[in-house]
């Protein structure tokens, strides 16, 4: 089962992808939102053949949902209502830091132009792999 990542944001999506038998979340694009943004994530599924979705919940660091949660879930009400796959979400507070301090700040613009998948997929890969790790079973 392909599962795939989204960093989602008011001007860029982050996209990464694993699926259930690695369970490694490899960071692959960084999508513009123009338009509609959930139009944007209908094609993103479709086009990694997602067989599932993991969207971050943005939360504080108490981890009370504010209104930038809010607008996620009205895209997931929304976005649900377009696809058939199972949409989770998943707690994304610290994952753009993350991404920050593992892409050199000075780099970022030219890997990104070198077809790099930016910082914003590398923020989606962590929180995929967030999400997957949180459902392994204890050993």
């Amino acid at each position: 089962m392909r599962i795939v990542g989204i960093d989602f944001g008011e001007r860029r999506i982050g996209v990464a992808a694993a699926d259930d038998r690695t369970r490694l979340a490899i960071p692959l694009t960084t999508a513009e939102v123009r338009g509609d943004p959930v139009d944007e994530l209908v094609r993103i599924a479709a086009e990694q053949r997602a067989e599932e979705l993991v969207l971050g919940l943005p939360l504080s660091l108490t981890g009370a949902e504010g209104p930038q949660s809010r607008h996620i879930r009205e895209v997931v009400a929304a976005l649900s209502e377009r696809i058939s796959i199972p949409i989770r979400l998943h707690d994304e507070r610290l994952t753009t830091r993350q991404a920050e301090r593992a892409s050199p700040r000075k780099k970022s613009v030219s890997r990104a132009k070198a077809g790099s998948p930016g910082r914003d997929a590398v923020a989606a890969a962590i929180l995929l792999q967030a999400y997957l790790d949180s459902q392994r079973p204890y050993d």
